[in-house]
């Protein structure tokens, strides 16, 4: 048979047309209408053996009719998936997102640019450079400075501290980091991605030292006071790592007094914003990100608190050439010198060679909202976690374990007082799961000084006082249950 006659083909061209389109929208906007309003489930009740059984089929050799494929998708994928445009979503940091976002996304797969080399993506390279510019503007970074998208803060660390580590060991790249490598202090409260990079890079773990915090954020003398023992022991810092809102609790260290401390020393300052980098965009909580330009580096999720679908990370340098010198590699058939000016191939600067085209869902966004209306969205989440916490303070069943500082809150069921230690450990662990598969909502969980504590996450500007109210009484209700027994 004649490939080019095969069915296929035909399947091809007709899943190019609106109605083939308009079927797979049809399915994202009847989802989006259903958690306009609270609808349980938020999250599926079902474990992972149960949904795998659900999928246990041979490989398709032959086609289906798009009908029945957008049915499965109805009936088998939505219903159980986490529905985190419900208003009682508040788990992870993983967001509701804006839907002009949202309907970029099959332009851009339609497209289909490799950002890693302009000639490949024209028009594409050119907006992710002026979203990075917007956003070094914001941070107050100057002219010199630039950056890269990534595929979230964990690659915008790694990337970061790359360039960290060609600053302080320029042989890193040919030599590797040698007998004694130099060591990375972070907050006690740092994301995994710290010591994860630290690791990959060859430092060893044991070379990422945390440094005590003081309210969930790192304390500053005790980092002086580790900076000095450093220098005692005659051991190079290669960076600091701070954070700009903490997954446990979206606390911000001082950027300024941990900024200063680093010039003095003359040691590369990389910020994790990854979460709260985003409150330079509003009025009321930019100032936690005070001496936020003292940084050589700064990771940031637009994929969090700027409400963008998965992925969309960055990170940003107070230098574009530190990140070049990150990556000191040669691919002619790929990377041109650039004959004067700026060199406009963003895969010098990346971990990443086959790069998606996430810059322009951000760059849509903003063209619709508005650099304002995503600081005022930003502003609304972090009220609404205010508004948690108060009523979390309200009520005598309950307890805060620290102010917000952004949109997340840690807080414990306490009952009626008679728990303690490791049984109401247990029981707010526990109910935490049974919450979750009730379909009334959805949280997260941690540990905070030894204890086990619920943890709120306001990632959609849907949530209300009354959304926040219902979930603490569906709490209460299922934490007395469980205490009788």
């Amino acid at each position: 048979m004649d490939p080019s006659r095969h069915p296929v083909f035909s399947a091809v061209e007709a899943d190019a047309e609106p109605d083939a389109a308009g079927a797979f929208l049809r399915v994202a906007t009847d989802y989006l209408a259903r958690t306009r309003t609270h609808a349980p489930p938020v999250s599926t009740p079902l474990g992972p053996d149960d949904l795998a059984a659900r999928f246990d089929e041979p490989l398709p050799s032959g086609g289906r009719p798009l009908a029945e494929v957008i049915a499965r998708l109805e009936a088998d994928v939505v219903p159980d998936s986490n529905h985190l445009c419900d208003p009682r979503a508040m788990g992870h940091q993983v967001s509701a997102p804006l839907p002009a976002a949202v309907w970029t996304e099959p332009l851009a797969a339609a497209l289909n640019q490799s950002v890693a080399v302009w000639e490949m993506s024209p028009v594409g390279t050119v907006i992710e450079a002026r979203v990075v510019r917007w956003m070094c503007d914001l941070a107050g970074f100057g002219p010199p400075a630039g950056g890269t998208f990534t595929s979230g803060g964990t690659e915008a660390t790694f990337t970061a501290l790359l360039a960290a580590r060609s600053a302080a060991l320029p042989d890193a790249w040919t030599k590797g980091v040698g007998a004694d490598p130099p060591v990375v202090l972070h907050g006690e409260h740092a994301h995994y991605a710290v010591t994860r990079a630290v690791g990959a890079m060859g430092l060893g773990v044991e070379n990422a030292v945390a440094v005590a915090s003081r309210g969930y954020r790192m304390d500053v003398d005790a980092l002086a006071a580790e900076l000095a023992r450093q220098e005692a022991r005659g051991r190079k810092v290669m960076a600091v790592v701070a954070t700009a809102g903490s997954t446990a609790t979206g606390s911000f260290d001082d950027l300024d007094a941990v900024g200063s401390l680093c010039e003095e020393r003359g040691i590369w300052l990389h910020v994790d914003g990854a979460h709260g980098a985003s409150a330079l965009l509003s009025g009321a909580h930019r100032s936690r990100l005070r001496g936020v330009e003292r940084a050589r580096s700064l990771a940031w999720d637009p994929h969090k608190m700027m409400l963008m679908p998965l992925s969309a990370g960055v990170v940003l340098v107070r230098d574009e050439g530190d990140l070049t010198a990150a990556f000191r590699q040669r691919a002619p058939y790929l990377f041109h010198a650039a004959a004067g000016g700026r060199a406009w191939d963003q895969g010098t600067r990346s971990f990443q060679c086959s790069r998606r085209l996430d810059a322009l869902k951000v760059w849509v966004a903003l063209q619709r909202y508005g650099a304002d209306g995503l600081g005022a969205l930003y502003d609304g989440l972090c009220a609404t976690a205010r508004t948690l916490h108060d009523a979390v303070a309200a009520r005598p069943d309950f307890e805060a374990l620290h102010e917000p500082e952004s949109n997340i809150l840690c807080f414990r069921w306490t009952g009626d007082g008679s728990l303690a230690g490791e049984r109401l450990d247990a029981l707010n662990l526990a109910l935490r799961e049974t919450f979750n598969r009730s379909g009334d909502g959805w949280i997260t969980t941690t540990v905070l000084d030894g204890r086990r504590v619920l943890r709120a996450t306001v990632m959609n500007p849907r949530t209300t006082a009354a959304d926040v109210e219902a979930v603490l009484d569906s709490l209460a209700r299922k934490g007395e249950e469980l205490a009788r027994g």
